[in-house]
This record gives C-alpha cells, structure tokens and sequence, in this order.
C-alpha cells in the first residue's frame, strides 16, 4: 500500500496537482473547451416528463409540437400475418414459383426450407394507386388508395411471444411499457368517464405475449390498457336492479368525501391519489362503459358494412363488432385503442391465428375473412364520419413470412428480415408505398426501416418527440425508442 499521502511531501504535492487541474480546467472552461455540444443544448435533445396529477392522472396534456392526430387505433393480427400473401407483390416469385431460393439455404425458426412459392392468392391492381393487393384481403384492397403501405419494416426476432414485445413496446423482453402506455402517460386523455388506453382482444383469446401488448411496464400502473371486448365486457359494472340511481350517486358522493378527507391526512402521497383516482374512474365507468359497448343502437346498414351481421361466420360477426367498439371508443375520446386479430391458442396450430406454418392456404381461408370485411367496414366507417381527419390507424403484425414454404409444410415460416405495415388517416400520404424488399420478398433493401422508427413515426403524428419523451427508472431516462429511430417522414402527408 501507498502511504505517500499521509506525509507532509505527499500532502503538498497531491496539493499542487489538484491547484493545476483546477487551473487546467478554468482555462478550458473560458475558451469554451468545456462546454456542451450545441446540439445537446437544444431544447429539442433535452428529455421530458410529463407532470402528472396523482389525482387526475389522465388530465390530457399538451404534445411537444402541433399534432397531426388525437387518437391512435392499432390494428395488430397476432402470429405474423404473411406480407407476401396479402400486401407485398411479388412477380418474381411468381415466376420462380417452386423453385430453390438463391443463395445459401436458410435456416429459419423451423428449420430448413424448401423451394419459392407463390401466393395462392392471385393480386390485382388496386384504385387510381394500381397498387397490387391480395385477394385475400379484397375489401381492405378496394381502399388501397386511402393506406400508406410501408414494405420494409424489420425485426429482431423470430419468436412470436418476444416479436409481440418488440411491436408493442420496442423490446423483446417483458417489463416494458406498452405504446399505448406511452401515449396516453405523455398525452392524457380527453375523456374522464372512459380509461385512456383500451385494448381489445380478439374473441378467440389474448395475444401470446398477453398483457405485455398493453401493460404499463415500469410506468404508473395507471397507464396499463384496460381490457375488454364487445363479446366479454368488463364484467360487474352492471348496477344491480335494487339500488335506484338515486342511492348509488349518493352512495359515490359520499365515498368520494370520505376518500378527500383521507387524502388531507397524508398530503404529498401520490400513491394514495393516483389509487383514488383509479377507483373513481371504475365508478364512473359504471355508467359510461355499458353504454358504449351496448352496441344494439348501432344502425343496420352500419352492422351490415362491418359484417356484424354475418350469421353464417360467427367468428367474422365477433371481430366485426369489435371493430365497431373501437369507433365507438375513439369515437367518445379514447386516446389509444389496441384491436388485436387473432390469439394464441395451445394445441392447434394456426386455428387461431396466423401463425401459417404447415398448411397456409386452409388457415388462411379462415382468418383473411374474419379481417377483411370488418377492418374495412372500420376504415369506411372513420372516413365517413370525418374521424380520419385527427385518427391515426395502423394495421402492423410482429414479423413477415419466408418467400419459401417450409420443408414436407405447405406454409410459411417467420422472417423479420422484411415485412409490412400500413397506415391511414391523420398526417399520413394517402395511396403510396414506402421501402421495399427485394425481388422475393425475403430482405428489406430499398429504406429499410426498423420498429423504432415506426415508433417514431407515430409518436410524432400525436405531437411527441421520441428522443425527448422519458421516464426516469433504475437510473436511466428510458424512451419507447430506447436510444435508437428516426420519424419516417416520407410518410408524411
């Protein structure tokens, strides 16, 4: 050991070095040697959280910028809906149908694959765009001049569960917030009746990575979606027949006293608060959530367009009037809506989502009903009712599918190589195709674009910068983005 310090030559000299460091750093900090980059001075690199009232959590709050959209409706099909049997075009691989894939053999989730194969679905030429749709697809197709196509998102995994983590929160592991729970934590809500965040589940079941799709992570749990569907509303909402209106208002006003005088005990208690507030919105949604999942107001002619009343395809007529939940959910200031298609199911593969692994054609017969119709009745539906003009829609999956069928399988397997999202209404380009892959449909080549970006992309059509909206946890200011993306502004309209 060193004891040099401890001596009176050692004391002086460690001295004498600290007075010249000091000196050292004087003269460099008036030369402005010292001072931060100017662009980690803006404004604009500097995080933000936004302040939160433990009384009245979802207050909205103001964007960082003018916003393009108010609201965001998310359409997710769950098990990796297949790019090229529906949105992404490929003539070569029609040509070269059946035959090997150049190139070295790719191993994918499954293993080894077998020759290219073309889409059993024939394309056609969509609208004034001429934009190549799927058959599959034919209703969403027919409004193909109202989507911005974007054909060359990417991936960072091939697993379904970690996939559905990295769509919906931007990590592949559990414990992170949700898009949603990041949309409604900076942004609020304008609408104190309803929660905030909605995420709608598919009737067959929940997505494989469940609530991770719209959980709060490490955020307030007050940003955690609520979950509910047109088929399962959240259940004993329902005021029981021997209470009159009267006696249960009473009954609230009462509570709600006694909850403000507890309050007063323990000033500064943001847990407390946000706690009350939490069972405060659950009493009013007694009365608004019925309301807006009683969907036997909804006109025929509407029901029709959505295929709600499809009495031969049961499954069709439930995701149908999912849909129109969804509307009616934006409709009434939800700030964030998460409609999913499809859910994991043990012990049938692809029964209940497109997870097309073996035999891609008879699934896929199954589930292209059962979104098609309702979706566009949906987009239809918004564009009519002038709901586009401040609603974001977003139709996105967790990854795209090979260009070959799986060796002995009549499917395909995952690939996060290159795969397909759309978007329509507020701030996006209308009729136009963003990226591509290449001539197979395997790889994105032409502006390939990450889920960050995408993320950015939305974030800044509700007025938020990605790089500055944060929340501070285990010591790092964490973003939705993590420390990466870039806004996609050639989707801009």
């Amino acid at each position: 050991m060193n004891f040099d310090l401890l001596n009176r030559r050692g004391f002086l000299g460690s001295t004498a070095t600290g007075l010249s460091s000091i000196a050292l750093t004087h003269l460099l900090n008036q030369n402005s040697l010292l001072r931060p980059r100017a662009d980690d001075r803006e404004e604009g690199k500097r995080p933000i959280r936004p302040t939160i009232d433990p009384k009245n959590p979802n207050r909205a709050r103001a964007p960082h910028f003018s916003p393009a959209a108010k609201n965001v409706l998310v359409i997710f099909c769950a098990g990796a809906c297949s790019q090229l049997d529906t949105f992404d075009y490929k003539p070569e691989l029609v040509r070269r149908d059946g035959q090997p894939m150049p190139g070295d053999n790719v191993i994918t989730f499954q293993g080894e694959q077998g020759n290219l194969q073309k889409s059993p679905w024939e394309f056609k030429p969509r609208g004034e765009s001429g934009k190549m749709v799927s058959t599959l697809v034919d209703h969403i197709g027919e409004l193909a001049d109202d989507l911005c196509f974007i054909h060359s998102l990417t991936g960072k995994t091939n697993t379904h569960g970690p996939g559905e983590n990295f769509m919906s929160t931007g990590f592949t592991l559990d414990g992170f917030p949700s898009m949603g729970a990041w949309v409604t934590y900076a942004l609020g809500s304008e609408n104190q009746d309803l929660p905030a965040f909605v995420a709608i589940p598919d009737p067959r079941g929940t997505p494989q990575s469940s609530v991770n799709n719209w959980g709060p992570g490490f955020l307030p749990a007050v940003f955690q979606g609520t979950d509910f569907n047109a088929a399962s509303p959240i259940r004993n909402l329902v005021r029981p027949d021997r209470i009159s209106i009267e006696r249960d208002r009473a009954t609230r006003d009462y509570l709600r006293r006694l909850n403000e005088r507890h309050l007063q005990k323990f000033p500064g208690d943001s847990e407390l608060a946000a706690r009350i507030a939490s069972y405060e919105l659950a009493a009013r949604m007694q009365l608004s959530v019925p309301r807006i999942s009683d969907l036997s107001t909804e006109p025929a002619h509407i029901l029709s367009m959505y295929g709600a009343d499809d009495t031969e395809n049961k499954l069709k007529a439930q995701f149908a009037r999912n849909c129109i939940l969804a509307r009616r959910l934006i409709e009434n200031g939800v700030r964030f809506v998460q409609l999913f298609n499809g859910a994991y199911q043990t012990g049938g593969e692809g029964v209940s989502n497109w997870d097309g692994h073996k035999t891609i054609k008879k699934h896929y017969d199954i589930h292209g009903p059962i979104l098609d119709q309702p979706v566009a009745g949906l987009l239809k539906d918004l564009k009519q009712r002038g709901m586009l003009e401040d609603t974001l829609v977003v139709w996105c999956t967790e990854f795209g599918r090979m260009p070959t069928f799986q060796k002995g399988a009549s499917g395909r397997d995952h690939n996060p190589a290159g795969f397909t999202a759309w978007m329509a209404g507020a701030g996006v380009k209308r009729g136009y195709e963003y990226g591509a892959t290449d001539e197979f449909g395997y790889k994105a080549v032409d502006k390939p674009a990450t889920v960050y970006d995408f993320h950015a992309t939305i974030l800044h059509l509700l007025g938020l910068d990605h790089e500055r909206l944060s929340y501070y946890h285990n010591g790092i200011e964490r973003r939705l983005t993590d420390v990466h993306g870039h806004v996609i502004r050639d989707v801009l309209s």
